[in-house]
């Protein structure tokens, strides 16, 4: 965490994280400081890159996308060319929200979002199977979803 963010950068940005929608007046009452100081350290953050985006968070389950699933990958060989491939099919799939390099066992985990199951097989099969680097897929199917928060803990850096 940067040394510039005081206690009540850091109240802002909690309440921004939960929720964007506020106006810089609310946020300013419930951090108990006036709107146009407050305006400020809101628009720094977001100069700053500390805000990166603001976005709507959507239900997925309302949208009938029920099957969550973490899948593990590993490629034919670690070449740099496979790489770049592979990274740059990823992030041409919808399907795929998040996708982080592994230490350990695996190359790569991928958090993959469909409608269902059938979803998912035609996905794996059409989709990732049709990469040519891919050399193992393990897929790991939420059952139940105990916590899902785009939130940091902003409270453990104060």
């Amino acid at each position: 965490m940067d040394n510039k963010l005081s206690r009540q950068d850091i109240q802002i940005l909690s309440i921004l994280q939960t929720d964007a929608g506020k106006t810089s007046s609310e946020i300013a009452d419930m951090v108990g400081m006036s709107q146009s100081p407050c305006w400020r350290r809101i628009n720094r953050v977001e100069q700053e890159g500390i805000v990166a985006r603001k976005v709507a968070v959507l239900d997925r389950h309302k949208l009938g996308m029920d099957l969550v699933a973490f899948t593990t990958i590993n490629l034919t060989t670690a070449g740099r060319q496979n790489l770049v491939e592979f990274e740059a099919s990823v992030e041409n799939f919808d399907e795929v929200v998040e996708c982080y390099t592994m230490t350990g066992t695996w190359d790569y985990m991928l958090k993959i979002i469909v409608k269902d199951i059938r979803h998912y097989e035609t996905f794996v099969r059409d989709r990732l199977l049709a990469l040519p680097m891919i050399g193992e897929i393990h897929s790991h199917i939420a059952v139940t979803e105990i916590k899902n928060t785009t939130a940091l803990p902003l409270t453990t850096q104060l």
